[in-house]
C-alpha cells in the first residue's frame, strides 16, 4: 500500500487538504488527533504526565490541560523533552496499530498521515513513500492563524519559530499543495494527486 505523509506549517490548511483526500477513498490517520486522544481524560499518556509533573497538568475534567503545558514547554526545554518522551512512544504504537488495520482491511487505495512535526521528527522522511506539504505564504499562515485562534502576530510567530521553515517542508516534499489561493482551487490539486497516488498504490 502506498503511504503518504502529509506536512505544513501552522494555519497551512493540512487538516482541510487532508479531509479532501478522505472524502475520495484515502484512510487518514492524523498524528495530532492520536495525541488528543492519549491526552484525554483517561488516556494512556495521563498516568505518566501526573507522575512527571504532578496533578497540575491536569484540567478538572482529567484531560491534559494543554494551554498550560504549551506555556511550560515553550518555556523549558527539559520539561518540553519530558513530555515528547511520554507521548511520542505512544503516538507512534497507536499509529503504527491503526497502520496495520488498515493494511489489513483493503478498503482504501493509499494511506495518508498527518504529521504536523515531519521535517521535525527526523524519523518519518523513512517511513513513507512519499511527502506531501501543504504549502503557503508565512503572511498568509499568520493572517489565518490570527483570525482562527485569536492570537496575536507574536503568538503566532513564536509557534512558526518552533516549526520547520518553509523552505526546510519544501525541499522534503515529493508533491506540494499550494494553498496560497482561493479554496476552490484546492480540488484541482487533490483530484491530480488522488489519481497519482491510486495510479501508483501498488
Amino acid at each position: 500500500m502506498l503511504e503518504i505523509g502529509l506536512t505544513g506549517g501552522i494555519g497551512s490548511g493540512k487538516t482541510r487538504v487532508a479531509d479532501m483526500f478522505a472524502a475520495r477513498g484515502a484512510a487518514l490517520i492524523d498524528t495530532d488527533l492520536l495525541a488528543h486522544e492519549i491526552t484525554a481524560p483517561g488516556g494512556a499518556a495521563i498516568g505518566p504526565l501526573v507522575a512527571a509533573f504532578g496533578p497540575g497538568c491536569l484540567r478538572p475534567d482529567g484531560a491534559m490541560d494543554r494551554d498550560a503545558m504549551r506555556a511550560l514547554v515553550f518555556s523549558d526545554p527539559t520539561a518540553k523533552a519530558t513530555l515528547e518522551g511520554i507521548t511520542h512512544p505512544l503516538i507512534r504504537s497507536l499509529t503504527e496499530s491503526r497502520a496495520a488495520a488498515v493494511r489489513a482491511g483493503g478498503q482504501h487505495p493509499y494511506l495518508i498521515y498527518v504529521v504536523p512535526l515531519l521535517v521535525e521528527s527526523g524519523t518519518w522522511r523513512a517511513r513513507v513513500g512519499r511527502v506531501l506539504v501543504v504549502d503557503c505564504q508565512e503572511e498568509t499562515q499568520i493572517a489565518r492563524v490570527m483570525a482562527r485562534n485569536g492570537f496575536t502576530r507574536a503568538q503566532v510567530l513564536a509557534i512558526m519559530a518552533r516549526q520547520a521553515t518553509r523552505a526546510a517542508r519544501l525541499a522534503v516534499a515529493d508533491d506540494v499543495i499550494d494553498n496560497d489561493g482561493p479554496p476552490e482551487a484546492l480540488a484541482p490539486q487533490v483530484e491530480r494527486l488522488d489519481a497519482y497516488y491510486r495510479q501508483h498504490a501498488g
